[in-house]
């Protein structure tokens, strides 16, 4: 059993880290040791903070970082600290597609090696590489866990008038 992450570049949800863990400890109850995530947006952060936090008290949790270019990993100057020392990283063959493409090749091949998805996905965002994934998460069977909620956006509840008033 093998769990991916994916979800939008940013998130305003305040309730999203506990759902998030939530979701990892039910997947961890039925089973599931093994997670994975890119390293593009702050879902991929979140996840992969939720997963460091909750291998303290689950030592034996896999935790897999896929990369989509060797850049992020290096080093900055000697005084930085090498990013995802502590979990295993990953790049799959793709250095010589469009850099454009490299997230969404990235995300396929992820959900390619995992039974299930948790994603934060707006479902009726116009065009997101997070909602194009979950489908294709879809399409392949995946159990998919999307932990978005309308309440989550920033203007939730409020007129057009309230969001620019005159």
């Amino acid at each position: 059993m093998k769990t991916a992450f994916i979800g939008h570049r940013q998130i305003f949800a305040k309730t999203l880290p506990q759902r998030l863990i939530d979701a990892i400890k039910a997947k961890i109850t039925s089973g599931c040791f093994s997670f994975t995530m890119g390293t593009h947006g702050e879902f991929d952060r979140l996840a992969l903070r939720s997963c460091l936090q909750l291998r303290e008290k689950y030592p034996e949790l896999q935790i897999e970082v896929v990369l989509t270019s060797l850049h992020t990993i290096q080093k900055s100057d000697k005084w930085d600290s090498v990013p995802y020392s502590d979990v295993r990283t990953v790049l799959y063959d793709i250095e010589e597609a469009h850099y454009k493409q490299r997230i969404t090749l990235s995300n396929r091949k992820m959900i390619d090696t995992c039974d299930t998805l948790i994603c934060y996905v707006d479902e009726k965002a116009y065009r997101s590489g997070a909602k194009a994934a979950m489908r294709y998460a879809k399409r392949k069977g995946l159990q998919i866990i999307n932990l978005y909620d309308e309440k989550d956006k920033p203007f939730y509840g409020m007129t057009d008038e309230g969001i620019s008033p005159k």
